[in-house]
């Protein structure tokens, strides 16, 4: 109902058409999505948008209305939290956004690490350089790639001796962008103190979405900020290591460097 209603119904709609009570309603959506309908349609619309700005046969305006935003001003007031970008920008595939990047190498392979004028945008592990800018390149194919100048290679620095040295810690500012889910999870993770690690099932309860482990997992694996969101820390519920982005001996790796059992 949600995702097919030109305007999000409201909570009595959605709940009588369910045959649920208002409460009942809430509760169980929230348990099962890990976000409330609100914040669900939120995500949804910003979906759409995305969709219809990819697609370039519309205005920007026209995008914003036919994906379910009542008013302009409300979809510009957020539309940087799930675009990074100008709503024209976005559509052109990032063309005129500047992301300044640089790869370098440590212990565990390559890495890159890019950011725009928000935060740092990604944080790629890998073995091979060339695929990792591809990678990159993929993700905002018109976006001005610009090679990262002293000042940058410095932040690149701090990212390489973390992995090396995780006591020394990474504060970054971040340009992180997902479903309103996927933020909530990546904000759990990374309150996750080094040299600890949690199960996904912990993550689920700590966002309020206790049946949502599947989804958490799903969560980690769309994270692109390795180590800066350590999705690293999370594990099976009986302590086994599960897959890993980057390759399951490098959580491994990343993992024993923190002391963590």
């Amino acid at each position: 109902m949600i995702e097919t209603a030109e305007a999000m119904p409201t909570l009595a709609v959605l709940a009588d058409g369910v045959g649920l009570s208002l409460y009942h309603f809430h509760r169980v959506f929230k348990a099962t999505t890990g976000v409330t309908p609100r914040a669900y349609a939120a995500t949804h619309r910003a979906k759409r948008v995305r969709d219809e700005l990819a697609g370039g046969h519309k205005t920007v305006t026209e995008a914003i209305y036919d994906a379910g935003f009542n008013s302009s001003s409300r979809f510009y007031e957020t539309s940087g939290e799930f675009l990074g970008m100008r709503p024209t920008d976005y559509r052109a595939g990032g063309v005129d956004t500047e992301i300044r990047f640089a790869v370098g190498e440590c212990s565990l392979g390559s890495v890159l690490v890019a950011q725009t004028r928000k935060g740092v945008c990604a944080i790629l592990l890998g073995d091979d350089a060339g695929a990792l800018v591809r990678d990159l390149q993929d993700r905002f194919p018109r976006a001005t790639l610009v090679g990262g100048d002293v000042a940058f290679e410095q932040t690149v620095a701090r990212v390489i001796g973390f992995v090396e040295r995780p006591a020394l810690g990474l504060d970054l500012p971040l340009d992180v962008r997902g479903t309103a889910f996927q933020q909530r999870a990546w904000a759990a993770l990374r309150q996750i103190p080094i040299g600890s690690t949690v199960s996904y099932a912990d993550i689920a309860s700590r966002i309020g979405a206790p049946k949502s482990a599947r989804a958490v997992a799903q969560a980690c694996g769309a994270n692109v900020l390795a180590v800066a969101i350590p999705c690293h820390r999370v594990v099976r519920t009986d302590g086994s290591l599960s897959g890993y982005r980057w390759g399951v001996s490098r959580k491994k790796n990343l993992l024993a460097r923190e002391g963590a059992e």
